[in-house]
C-alpha cells in the first residue's frame, strides 16, 4: 500500500508541475495551451485530478505506516470500481488505449491487496476494526 500512495502521489506532483507529461504517461496527445479550443477545461481537470492523487497518496502511505487494515479493505471494491470504470472509458472510445493501463494497475492493485488481506488473515492476524466516531481511543 506505501508503495502505491508514493506512486500516487508522485504522479499527482508530476500533474501539478507538468500535466502534459502526465497526459503523455497515460496515452493522451497533449495540446499546447496556445492551440486550446476557448472553453476547453483540461488543465483544470488535470490539477484537480492530480491534487486529488497527491491527497489520496499521502492517506495510503499514512495508513500503511498505521497498519490500518479496514482502510485497506475499503480500497479493495472502489479499486476494482475504478478498474472498470476506466476499462470502459477505453471499450467505449471514451479514452485512449493507454489508459487501460491504468485501469489494470487499479485492477491489479485490488486484486493484490485483497490477496494480501486474506493471507494475513489465514496466518490468524487479528482483524482491525474502526472505532466509531467520536468514541475514546
Amino acid at each position: 500500500m506505501a508503495v502505491f500512495g508514493v506512486l500516487a502521489a508522485v504522479l499527482g506532483v508530476l500533474g501539478l508541475i507538468a500535466p502534459d507529461a502526465l497526459l503523455a504517461t497515460m496515452g493522451f496527445d497533449p495540446v499546447p495551451g496556445s492551440r486550446r479550443a476557448d472553453g476547453d477545461h483540461t488543465p483544470v481537470f488535470v490539477t484537480a485530478s492530480s491534487m486529488a492523487a497527491v491527497n489520496m497518496g499521502v492517506y495510503y502511505v499514512l495508513a500503511s505506516l498505521a497498519d490500518w487494515k479496514p482502510f485497506f479493505r475499503w480500497t479493495v471494491p472502489f479499486r476494482l470500481l475504478t478498474c472498470t470504470v476506466f476499462t470502459l472509458a477505453v471499450v467505449g472510445g471514451r479514452a485512449p488505449s493507454g489508459f487501460l493501463g491504468v485501469g489494470l494497475w487499479e485492477g491489479l492493485g485490488a486484486v493484490a491487496t485483497g490477496l494480501a488481506l486474506r493471507f494475513e488473515r489465514g496466518r490468524g492476524a487479528p482483524r482491525q476494526d474502526p472505532l466509531p466516531l467520536g468514541a475514546p481511543q
